[in-house]
């Protein structure tokens, strides 16, 4: 928990982040909930892409506020994922 009040306050105290689709693709796989702790480089959903399995990483650590997505969603580079608070 200390290391997700540091990167908050890194971040200007922002108190909102989100987890953004690195590349196209259909998700498979969601690995959170709302009200889960996630640290920096923990998987939040599975990307399938190119007939490759790829897991999308959380880039900060927080507690996560809402899944945007569903298995099955077609997602578009740049499209929020899942919002961290």
């Amino acid at each position: 928990m200390l290391r997700a009040n540091f990167i908050r306050k890194m971040m200007g105290g922002m108190g909102m982040g989100k987890v953004e689709a690195k590349m196209a693709g259909t998700i498979s796989k969601i690995h959170v909930s709302p009200g889960d702790v996630i640290e920096v480089g923990q998987p939040v959903v599975t990307l399938e892409s190119m007939k490759m399995e790829i897991p999308v990483e959380s880039d900060i650590a927080g507690t996560v506020q809402e899944v945007r997505v569903q298995e099955g969603d077609f997602v578009n580079e740049g499209d929020v994922l899942v919002t961290l608070q």
